[in-house]
């Protein structure tokens, strides 16, 4: 009992008026508001250019003329490609996801403003998939834009309602198309489309579900920030998290001769096991690290170790705005030794100081060697 009493005193004294309720001065700060300042003196590594000239494998035309990344003027592109020329990225692969004629202005505009500076990737033509003659005319149109300028596809997306189904908050959304006219990756109708992938060489960039939390419940065990629940597939009628990937595999194993590079680490970078299997089953496909630098830099040692390992499959990519800052804090993850970094959510980030021929290999090197650049 005299213990116990010991205890309660104790507490009441470091309590003090803030043990009263109501009374401490910081429950009226709303978790999703709370911003603390760190008190922690760490090195602040500045790299201003990488260290290898780098080949940006992920950006985007933009969805209006105001975006930043929008480069729907040839001043915008001038602005984007001086940006890359301070951060040292020499080449940039626009993820365009168009067909027609926006694709054929898109080529021109780009070719034209900034010659040799973007490499533009067509999209996928979903019309009329329901047609008998679908395959073909899918077949026909990658066919053409590739003639046109076309040297990849993609970013080709399935989050649980098809591929580029069910647009989220994000992009102007939620729209689903009804379960039964849904087209996944693994679609039979698509077979012939991504046979022509392979024989024109080229790559195509898929984007297979999303992080996992966008399946677990927005509550009080939900990792990620609530500005990330725009992304949230919980409750909605896509398929299932574990269903995506599968789908995935049996893709990559029916078609092994067709380039596929899985963005965003093929969003496994919370398991870097399982995604190292998936690596190891499937020899050929490769990946991108594009908005996924708070999954390399929370795990530094872990992440260091996989892409040591997987250094020949992986592509330096960003899916960010393009801007002389966002590169820079791209270099200082993957170059330095900094702890404690700043990330894009409450994760902090520690840098994983990887070799110089890791570097330039991600950086470039595969890049170059596996991209159709004729």
């Amino acid at each position: 009992m005299r213990v116990l009493r010991l205890i309660l005193a104790c507490g009441a004294l470091a309590c003090g008026a803030w043990g009263q309720p109501g009374q401490n001065p910081m429950d009226k700060v709303l978790l999703k508001d709370w911003a603390p300042d760190s008190s922690l003196v760490v090195a602040a590594t500045k790299i201003d250019r990488a260290r290898y000239a780098a080949i940006d494998l992920h950006v985007h035309v933009g969805m209006t003329a105001a975006d930043p990344r929008g480069g729907h003027t040839p001043e915008s592109i001038r602005a984007w490609v001086q940006a890359m020329d301070a951060a040292g990225v020499e080449r940039a692969i626009v993820l365009t996801e168009a067909i027609g004629a926006e694709f054929d202005r898109l080529v021109d505009l780009f070719q034209q403003t900034a010659p040799g500076r973007f490499q533009l990737w067509c999209g996928l033509d979903t019309r009329d998939a329901e047609r008998p003659d679908y395959p073909e005319r899918a077949a026909a149109e990658l066919e053409r834009c590739y003639r046109k300028g076309a040297r990849g596809v993609g970013e080709l997306s399935d989050k649980g309602f098809g591929i580029m189904g069910g647009m989220l908050a994000a992009y102007g959304g939620p729209f689903h198309i009804p379960r039964e006219r849904r087209m996944h990756l693994d679609d039979a109708r698509l077979d012939r489309f991504w046979n022509k992938c392979a024989e024109l060489k080229m790559p195509v960039n898929l984007h297979v579900a999303d992080h996992p939390s966008a399946w677990r419940p927005p509550d009080n065990h939900q990792e990620r920030l609530p500005r990330s629940q725009i992304f949230s597939q919980y409750g909605l009628d896509g398929i299932s998290y574990d269903e995506l990937l599968m789908r995935r595999d049996r893709l990559l194993a029916r078609h092994p001769d067709t380039l596929f590079i899985a963005c965003h680490l093929s969003n496994q970078g919370n398991d870097l096991g399982a995604l190292s299997r998936a690596m190891d089953r499937f020899p050929k496909v490769y990946l991108d690290i594009s908005a996924r630098d708070y999954e390399l830099g929370r795990q530094p040692r872990a992440a260091a170790r996989f892409l040591i390992r997987y250094r020949d499959r992986v592509l330096f990519a960003t899916d960010m705005t393009p801007g002389v800052d966002m590169y820079r804090k791209w270099w200082r993850l993957l170059e330095s030794a900094d702890e404690y970094m700043p990330g894009p959510s409450w994760w902090r980030l520690y840098g994983l100081e990887l070799p110089d021929e890791v570097l330039q290999a991600i950086y470039r090197g595969n890049a170059l060697r596996v991209l159709n650049w004729n």
